[in-house]
């Protein structure tokens, strides 16, 4: 069986723990983090529109690229510690939502973790990004709460 776990900050323990407890010793397990392309992109537009193009070389979204990179290694260094156990690390960049769901094609699970408002169960206890994915995905999803559950008292009141 092949599972992806999405390593976002933040969330990404309960998902290394949610594939701990459900994938078996034999079946290979992919740590996956995404790069957004939206603070690079607005990096370099803000430097190429106020300071226009002549230096190159003084872009600062090259740099804050690398350190969106920089970041994502780290966070699969540290997730790949905590699942204890040989798997892949693969690093995106790109719409977070849509290199997601591409990295899930043929996958036969998809963890994620809620990443909206965690305080109380329903709908909006998923964000926009997490909500696509798990309509779109192409592979059984495992949704997992960051941390405790909210109890089921934080639901609200039936129809009259």
């Amino acid at each position: 069986m092949a599972v992806i776990v999405w390593i976002v900050e933040g969330t990404w323990p309960a998902c290394v723990d949610a594939a701990r407890a459900h994938a078996s010793e034999g079946d290979d397990v992919v740590l996956l983090h995404v790069t957004g392309d939206e603070m690079p992109g607005a990096a370099h537009g803000a430097y190429a529109g106020l300071l226009g193009r002549a230096r190159p070389d003084r872009d600062p979204g090259t740099r804050v690229e690398g350190m969106a990179v920089a970041a994502g290694e780290r966070l699969l260094a540290e997730a790949a510690g905590r699942l204890g156990r040989p798997c892949a690390r693969s690093e995106r960049s790109g719409r977070v939502e849509r290199e997601v769901v591409a990295a899930a094609e043929g996958a036969d699970l998809l963890v994620l973790a809620r990443d909206g408002d965690i305080t109380h169960l329903g709908p909006r206890s998923l964000g926009p990004v997490s909500r696509f994915i798990v309509d779109h995905a192409p592979c059984p999803v495992l949704l997992v709460w960051p941390e405790t559950t909210p109890s089921t008292s934080t639901l609200p009141p039936p129809p009259r």
